[in-house]
């Protein structure tokens, strides 16, 4: 009942100024499938099916499919195929399973602990910093010996800065946030205690992003990943990352994880770097952004189910998080194509979700997809009924990161959202046709982290500037 009436909410939206329903950007909803409910005369199809719904005109929830989940998450004595199934935190960081396999022995003093049963809510995430996988290729000349020597400095400069920030916690006391240390959010320690003890032995994760793991391969190989001559180089970047973060945490004994990183505006930061040291390399630097993670590069002709069943082995490579998409148009009219693919997602993928369009412009009410058009070497946002080119008198929705943003983008986040946009769907294929883009403002930079803000600076790495109260994400109690 309150999953069908939180759908429903949902479905409906929320009023804009205009009192005309429109798409939120949160709370992000994620719906598990499984069983009981992926198929026609199971238990909860109904559910389902109003989650198509919901999917179509809202762009939520995103769909987590428990048998893949069952398969790679795996606490300590769990099988595959009887794993654990538990949310992200944010839009895509999953933290790692529960190596102890029975809560670390409630060491967080929470209330809910039940022994002997692994333990994912009151968890949490240190933080991230993110290679720059295209820096390392065009810093190689193409040289494979040099790439990965390059690529084990990068690594080295990674794993460094990340221990900055888990350095930086350690000693904090529980003073510091007590909604979060003392009340029970994510632990219940006693006043003036350190948070120390949550940092080791894999309570809580650390990850190592990446991103342009698509323009790197096509440098080295020139051929992209979804080739099968360079996918197994591609691969191996994934697998080499792995094997990085499983060395350091048999070092620190903290859960290093791999994490298909945002971006967001770093997209555009990473870019602009690039093109400034390396100038305008084809098929490579000539965009304002990089692409996101192990994805499919928007400019390839790719059918959904191909997309998703590709990128599903990069995923199960990318443990501390990822998401796969489908960019899809109006879809109300087609809730059986939904249901097929989220059946789809069921049987090959861990975590994805389809991004349709839901806007609405405030001087002739139409209720559609607004368009994204370059203007002077600028891209607007234009009513296709009335032309109506003022931000402040439309909505639009959009997800460019894992998240719906509805306070419209930067020039770098809006490239990639427009060549999404010149993707089509007929019969589940996509007809590409990017658009370009132009400039934006520079990602902020932890000026704290002295030994690697000048390769930052460069878009080698890129720390993430997400952690205001101590940790990045984590997942409340309940």
């Amino acid at each position: 009942m309150i999953i069908e009436e939180t759908l429903r909410q949902r479905y409906e939206g929320v009023k804009n100024e205009k009192g005309v329903w429109i798409t939120p950007a949160f709370p992000k909803l994620i719906y598990v499938l499984e069983e009981e409910n992926v198929r026609e005369g199971t238990p909860y199809w109904y559910l389902t099916k109003l989650a198509a719904e919901c999917t179509a005109k809202r762009m939520v929830p995103d769909y987590i499919s428990e048998k893949k989940m069952r398969e790679y998450k795996l606490s300590k004595g769990e099988t595959p195929g009887n794993g654990d199934v538990y949310t992200c935190m944010g839009c895509r960081s999953f933290l790692t399973p529960d190596r102890s396999g029975n809560g670390w022995d409630n060491i967080a003093g929470a209330k809910n602990y039940e022994p002997g049963k692994p333990k994912y809510y009151g968890r949490f995430n240190q933080g991230v910093v993110t290679v720059n996988l295209v820096d390392v290729a065009l810093s190689s000349g193409k040289d494979m010996d040099k790439f990965w020597q390059i690529f084990d400095e990068r690594l080295d400069l990674c794993y460094r800065a990340l221990m900055c920030r888990h350095n930086r916690l350690k000693g904090t006391l529980s003073d510091a946030a007590p909604i979060l240390w003392q009340y029970g959010a994510l632990a219940r320690l006693e006043k003036g205690e350190p948070i120390d003890k949550l940092l080791y032995g894999g309570y809580s994760t650390i990850s190592l992003g990446y991103a342009g793991l698509y323009e790197c391969v096509k440098y080295m190989t020139g051929k992209s990943h979804t080739d099968e001559a360079a996918k197994p180089f591609a691969l191996q970047v994934m697998q080499y990352m792995n094997d990085a973060c499983a060395r350091w945490k048999q070092k620190e004994n903290i859960d290093f994880s791999l994490y298909g990183t945002p971006l967001e505006s770093t997209t555009y930061k990473f870019a602009k770097c690039l093109q400034k040291r390396f100038g305008m390399v084809p098929g490579i630097t000539d965009k304002s952004y990089i692409t996101n993670s192990y994805h499919v590069h928007v400019s390839e002709h790719i059918d959904a189910f191909t997309k998703l069943r590709f990128e599903a082995e990069f995923q199960q490579l990318s443990p501390g998080g990822a998401i796969s998409y489908v960019e899809v148009p109006n879809m109300q009219n087609n809730i059986d194509a939904v249901l097929e693919v989220m059946q789809f997602i069921y049987e090959n993928i861990m975590y994805a979700e389809l991004n349709t369009k839901s806007d609405y412009c405030q001087v002739c009410g139409y209720d559609g997809e607004i368009e994204i058009q370059e203007d002077d070497h600028k891209l607007v946002w234009v009513c296709p009924q009335c032309g109506n080119r003022d931000q402040n008198k439309m909505n639009v929705a959009r997800r460019t990161c894992g998240y719906i943003g509805t306070q419209f983008w930067n020039q770098g986040e809006g490239a990639a959202a427009a060549a999404d946009e010149g993707r089509c769907w007929i019969g589940f294929r996509y007809r590409p046709s990017p658009l370009p883009g132009a400039g934006d403002v520079k990602r902020l930079v932890d000026a704290n982290i002295k030994m690697c803000y000048n390769r930052a600076q460069k878009g080698r790495v890129n720390h993430d500037q997400d952690n205001h109260s101590g940790i990045r994400y984590g997942l409340l109690h309940v």
